[in-house]
């Protein structure tokens, strides 16, 4: 017997909801997006594809959704920066490139997510490359206790055009390179090397500058629990180059803060 529709959207649901606020660079409006999904769902489950895999036919049934349902209520200050800007790129490059660069699938699961040919999905995805690259270049403080990624991280970063000011490796260095450099975005671990939390040295640093944050994490479900706030952008450990790549375009898109109070331990 086969697993029951809500079995299969929930597992989904925490990857959903990180699509969702990448595409829109917002936590309530993403979360609102993903809650008309399942209002979808109930009303006609028929748009879930159960002739393709879960996962590609929970993401499809998404897009289809995100497509025709305007949601533009939000009162954030922050979305009306994000609003202009997602003008300028075009919505089917937008999703192709994210669901490319950010969840990881092949560009045959895209053409399905999509109804379009894998020629097609390749054009908006090459699209998005180039609309995304001309994004001004910034300066770039990364958060990070381990050498070796924050050097993999240093160099990704410099790959696309931006520069890295410095890499902090304690919360007390995060906060004092922050004020005194001023970065256009960070890149944070959680866990920090003396035992310290990183989303606590975001949040502060958030209370003096608005700059967008991209949290690391070997645990991102840990900070996709439901409750506010949340960060919008996540990096799964261990990452991949071009992932990176594309949620620090997308970070800088949106240009929204990004913090997360921390409950409990840190991952």
């Amino acid at each position: 017997m086969g697993s029951s529709l809500a079995d299969l959207i929930a597992v989904q649901l925490p990857y959903l909801r990180r699509f969702s606020r990448a595409l829109t660079g917002c936590q309530d409006r993403g979360d609102t997006y993903v809650m008309a999904l399942l209002e979808a769902l109930v009303a006609d489950s028929r748009i879930f594809d159960r002739e393709i895999s879960p996962r590609t036919a929970a993401y499809k049934a998404f897009v289809k959704v995100w497509n025709s349902v305007p949601i533009n209520d939000s009162a954030d200050p922050a979305d009306d920066i994000a609003d202009r800007r997602i003008e300028m790129l075009n919505p089917g490059p937008r999703q192709a490139f994210l669901l490319a660069a950010v969840e990881e699938f092949k560009i045959r699961d895209i053409a399905q997510i999509l109804d379009q040919s894998e020629a097609d999905v390749a054009d908006l995805i090459n699209a998005a490359g180039m609309e995304i690259a001309e994004q001004l270049k910034t300066r770039v403080l990364i958060i990070e206790d381990e050498p070796l990624i924050a050097l993999d991280i240093e160099g990704l970063v410099q790959d696309i055009g931006h520069d890295v000011v410095a890499v902090a490796s304690t919360h007390s260095e995060a906060l004092t390179l922050a004020r005194a450099l001023r970065p256009g975005l960070i890149l944070a671990d959680i866990q920090l090397a003396d035992g310290s939390s990183g989303i606590d040295a975001v949040n502060e640093i958030l209370l003096e500058q608005n700059v967008p944050v991209i949290f690391i994490t070997a645990y991102p479900e840990r900070l996709l629990t439901g409750d506010k706030p949340e960060p919008a952008f996540l990096v799964t450990k261990p990452f991949k180059h071009e992932m990176v790549k594309a949620v620090i375009s997308q970070a800088l898109f949106f240009d929204v803060k990004a913090g997360v109070k921390q409950h409990g331990a840190a991952a």
